[in-house]
């Protein structure tokens, strides 16, 4: 759950800080106000691309900081982009790589944007999003290892027929770029160990501090705890003979001491193995450029470097003569085509089969949505794709066809025509995935694009019911969803002196009434509109109790 975001010098706004709350929280204000920039920045937290464009004009860096609570515990993470355009991410204060963001964001955020709601039209995000409802993601995985296998034999097979001039061009290029890779010699997650050391050498003076205080107070000064325990157990073993609820305790006292002992001497070898000399700074340092310089030329991470270069060299064994001859590796080629194949087609039975229930499952969904007579299918391929059509995907091509209204044939999605109907199926595909992945923020931004009345209700119904298994944050222009929110924050933009501000406020009730009756009657806010917005308000209210008590009483 996201319960607490600060942001200072991003785009628009200078400085805000929000605290949400558990449930389903709304986010509204006119049109331009930076509502999405609130989703952009939580997009940033955890691994989206850095722009300097996005540093507040005049300032030097922009901060983005999130307090997540996970499995009962609290992870504070920040990011910071600087007006050059370099970024540096922590989780919990410690240096952390995009990498490891991308992973804190799919454990837990859903991002649910406009963008997003373009991709799912593509038939391409189609099969990947079969595959994480279908809980298929290390099959996939697994097939697209197997892919990357076959299309690298295939490739040498083809360089190994290559004629002399052609062979002679290229040792040319491996030899460079195979000497460049070789000379650096690098390892496998080098380059984060180098960063977590500068991070250290950074503040080599603070650790060295702390390690011998702590240290000291453990072991070596007139007060040390470990001195000090002697006379605890001592007084802890009496009063284990007086009542036997003390005895566990005594019983643990050597494991406690040699923890304590063990954290002491490598608090002391920790401080003394620090070389905090400038030369060594700058050692990491040259030596974090050049592992840089070599995943921008061949990466993106070092341990695709690493690969490249094994590549590089069995490619130059197999032009110079010295590695595998044409039939091996057609031999080694069939082989491995012959594993894809196997692994691709486990893949292909499963995600049919789960096409099946999830078909059936999406259509409940929509059920709920207003759209009760809606049927949707998954089509595959006929059978296996040729071998010329085979990809890191697998064997299979799949799209997604819906028929929202009776009688009419199955199209693909891309081909529905009403705004409305097609933000329900999106919403619908978009929240379908994540039913199994409870402690999630969903966020929402205007996905309530093209639909209102009646509808509108239904939508901000599901997404109030969401609300009851997840934390859910949405962005709406719509009052019907605004008024099923459990929290409301207003988004607004005005200009303070000669520079535009964006703020953010909690609404208590009355806000919330003046909220909502500007976004019925626009400019235009009568008493009439205001006792509309208060209706609309309660009945929502209303609604969400009758359905919590519908769930506990099932």
């Amino acid at each position: 759950m996201l319960r607490f975001l600060r942001i200072r010098n991003l785009a628009v706004i200078a400085g805000l800080e929000v605290e949400f709350e558990p449930g389903f929280n709304v986010l509204t204000g006119e049109t331009g106000a930076g509502k999405s920039i609130l989703v952009e920045a939580v997009g940033l937290l955890l691994g989206a691309r850095a722009s300097a464009d996005l540093v507040r004009t005049g300032e030097a860096q922009a901060t983005i900081e999130a307090i997540f609570e996970a499995d009962e515990r609290e992870l504070i993470v920040r990011r910071e982009i600087s007006s050059q355009g370099r970024s540096r991410s922590f989780i919990n204060g410690a240096l952390a790589t995009a990498a490891a963001l991308r992973d804190l964001s799919a454990r837990l955020v859903e991002l649910h944007g406009q963008h997003e709601h373009q991709a799912l039209l593509d038939p391409l995000a189609h099969l990947p999003l079969l595959d994480e409802y279908g809980d298929l993601g290390d099959i996939a995985s697994n097939v697209a290892l197997a892919w990357t296998k076959v299309r690298m034999l295939r490739e040498q097979l083809e360089r190994s027929r290559m004629d002399a001039r052609e062979k002679a061009a290229r040792l040319d290029l491996i030899a460079f770029q195979l000497g460049e890779i070789e000379k650096a010699a690098p390892r496998p997650g080098e380059d984060e160990e180098l960063a977590a050391t500068k991070q250290v050498l950074a503040s080599a003076e603070r650790v060295q501090r702390l390690c011998q205080e702590s240290y000291d107070a453990l072991y070596d000064s007139e007060a040390a705890v470990l001195a000090g325990l002697g006379g605890v157990w001592k007084r802890v073993g009496e009063l284990a003979t007086i009542d036997p609820h003390f005895a566990p305790y005594v019983e643990s006292r050597d494991g406690i001491k040699s923890q304590l002992e063990d954290l002491a001497f490598f608090l002391r070898s920790y401080a003394d193995g620090i070389d905090a000399s400038p030369g060594r700074l700058q050692q990491v340092e040259d030596r974090l450029a050049l592992l840089e310089r070599l995943k921008r030329k061949y990466g993106p991470t070092l341990q695709e470097v690493v690969e490249k270069g094994e590549t590089l060299a069995r490619e130059r064994d197999l032009l110079t003569g010295a590695g595998e001859r044409a039939e091996d590796l057609v031999k080694a080629l069939d082989e491995a085509t012959a594993a894809y194949l196997i692994a691709a087609r486990d893949l292909s039975r499963k995600r049919r089969k789960a096409a099946v229930e999830f078909a059936r499952e999406l259509e409940a969904l929509l059920a709920e949505l207003a759209m009760a007579r809606t049927r949707f299918e998954v089509r595959f391929n006929d059978g296996e794709l040729p071998a010329e059509a085979w990809s890191d995907r697998g064997i299979d091509q799949a799209e997604f066809f819906v028929s929202p209204n009776p009688g009419e044939d199955l199209r693909p999605l891309a081909r529905i025509v009403s705004g409305g109907e097609l933000s329900r199926v999106m919403l619908a595909l978009k929240t379908l995935a994540a039913e199994d992945a409870p402690g999630k923020t969903l966020i929402f931004d205007e996905v309530d694009a093209g639909i209102g009345g009646r509808v509108a209700d239904v939508v901000g119904a599901r997404l109030q019911a969401l609300g009851e298994r997840f934390q859910v944050l949405c962005i709406t222009h719509l009052p019907q969803i605004a008024a099923r929110g459990d929290a409301q924050f207003l988004i607004e933009k005005s200009v303070k002196g000669s520079r535009t501000v964006t703020q953010v406020e909690r609404l208590d009730e009355l806000g919330r009434v003046e909220e909502v009756a500007r976004m019925i009657g626009g400019a235009s806010v009568t008493e009439q509109v205001r006792a509309s917005a208060r209706e609309l308000l309660s009945n929502a209210r209303a609604k969400g109790e009758r359905r919590k008590r519908k769930s506990a009483a099932n």
